[in-house]
């Protein structure tokens, strides 16, 4: 696959709205920015009030119960998460609540596998701080497969 990723942190970075885009692609990338995502992911919100207009009709809506009130957005999937709370409870370390939120994304589209991720972990960080990224992977990834249960259980 070939894959860009642009970022625009400036002084939005300090308690406003940042935008990193991250695009994948069989095909080459001509252009590094992305006008309607597929999937698009806010941890704040003052990010989910600006950006979540631009997400593609029929596209997927990640946010986290801790920072965001979303409202009812008809042309794309949403899903409400606590990706925070459950790092802060479970792993009593927010700092990882960024890899919890790729294990979600993970769960929820299979864009890349979780080998994928864990190897990219495992090459990228130093062998203290591995441990807790992967826990913080495998937290996600629970998260999407335990709500994926409750409203499979609810439908039948």
């Amino acid at each position: 696959l070939n894959a860009v990723q642009t970022q625009t942190y400036g002084p939005e970075a300090r308690g406003g709205s940042t935008r990193s885009d991250l695009i994948i692609s069989t095909e080459p990338i001509r252009y590094p920015k992305v006008t309607n995502p597929h999937v698009l992911v806010c941890l704040t919100q003052e990010a989910y009030n600006k950006f979540s207009p631009i997400v593609r009709p029929g596209g997927l809506l990640i946010a986290d119960t801790s920072f965001v009130s979303t409202v009812r957005k008809a042309d794309a999937r949403q899903i409400v998460l606590p990706m925070y709370e459950t790092v802060k409870k479970e792993i009593a370390n927010t700092v990882v609540f960024n890899v919890c939120m790729i294990g979600c994304i993970v769960a929820l589209t299979g864009i890349v596998r979780q080998e994928s991720i864990v190897k990219a972990l495992t090459a990228r960080m130093s062998p203290s701080h591995l441990h807790i990224n992967l826990k913080a992977l495998d937290l996600g990834i629970e998260m999407v497969k335990t709500r994926n249960s409750i409203n499979s259980a609810r439908n039948a």
